[in-house]
């Protein structure tokens, strides 16, 4: 349909902005600025505009209006979605999701507020929310890649009838998820430590965050040999240029994800590093949701056989 032409620009251009708001939260976070309008929600100290006088409340600001503007992004590419492709189709289908995690997001971000889940709380509510939130956020991304994936062209992709692949897809996908959670509580443990200053002495919060922390480098290699293995041998059992494309493209960002995180780590986690990390454990998310859909595909050519052999040969 002609009013479809311009929707997938549309719906990648909104992914970009859904990723910066991400990241933008990571400074607020990082900084302990996410009371920088007080307890007010979604006004700031009360006003629409607020006077801005302080870097907290720049920050926390510009994170409000990166979010609405992201909300109606979103709000226009459901519309649109609608309008420009019949019943059924799957970037409807996406476009309905996206908008049900953003507004799940939204209720989120306002509840961390209302209730003080920021700066220096250390309670164990706001562990708790903060998995809810990045769980909900992957979801989010996800829901926006692939509905622009299918606007370009990209077929609809089912775990079923996938033989051991589909299995094996679908585990990946729940330990991506676990561990991009877990390093964003790892994460807010190190904005209370380094840049809050609380100390395990002073918050059995904190030094639970702390004391598992040692484990995220060693799960984060577990998982991210897990999904090469699955790259290479979705190169074999599923043949397709596209499939070969992005199994090589979501290697690569494997491998700059734990050079990331390395420096970060080594540098005690300043706030760029923090964010530069979350930015490369966004991609890593993405680049298992596209592989997956290309590899998991209705019209993928599927190998007869494929051996593990050939797989750590490959």
């Amino acid at each position: 349909m002609r009013s479809a032409k311009r929707f997938p620009s549309f719906a990648w251009l909104t992914l970009i902005v859904n990723v910066f708001v991400v990241l933008w939260g990571a400074v607020v976070r990082a900084t302990g600025s996410g009371a920088g309008c007080g307890a007010h929600w979604p006004t700031c100290d009360g006003e629409i505009v607020p006077g801005l006088q302080s870097s907290a409340q720049w920050i926390e600001y510009t994170h409000r209006l990166s979010s609405g503007l992201a909300l109606l992004m979103v709000v226009v590419m459901l519309v649109w979605a609608f309008l420009a492709y019949a019943e059924g189709h799957p970037v409807r289908k996406g476009a309905v999701a996206a908008m049900f995690f953003m507004i799940l997001e939204s209720l989120v971000g306002a509840a961390l507020v209302l209730f003080g889940w920021v700066e220096a709380d250390d309670s164990m509510a706001r562990v708790y929310i903060m998995g809810v939130h990045l769980t909900n956020t992957l979801l989010l991304l996800g829901a926006l890649f692939l509905t622009s994936f299918w606007a370009s062209g990209g077929k609809m992709f089912d775990f079923r009838d996938q033989g051991m692949i589909g299995r094996l897809y679908g585990v990946g996908v729940l330990i991506a998820i676990i561990l991009v959670v877990t390093g964003a509580i790892i994460a807010l443990g190190d904005s209370l430590f380094l840049q809050i200053g609380l100390t395990p002495d002073q918050s059995p919060v904190v030094a639970g965050i702390l004391a598992i922390r040692i484990y995220h480098p060693l799960t984060s290699i577990l998982v991210g040999v897990y999904w090469i293995l699955l790259a290479r041998y979705a190169i074999l059992a599923r043949p397709s240029p596209r499939v070969k494309r992005a199994a090589r493209m979501l290697i690569w960002v494997i491998l700059l994800t734990w050079a990331v995180g390395f420096i970060n780590n080594w540098l005690h986690a300043p706030v760029t590093m923090q964010v530069l990390h979350l930015l490369f454990a966004d991609l890593f998310w993405l680049g298992i949701v596209w592989l997956t859909a290309e590899a998991l595909a209705e019209d993928a050519p599927r190998a007869d056989r494929v051996s593990w052999t050939n797989v750590f040969r490959a």
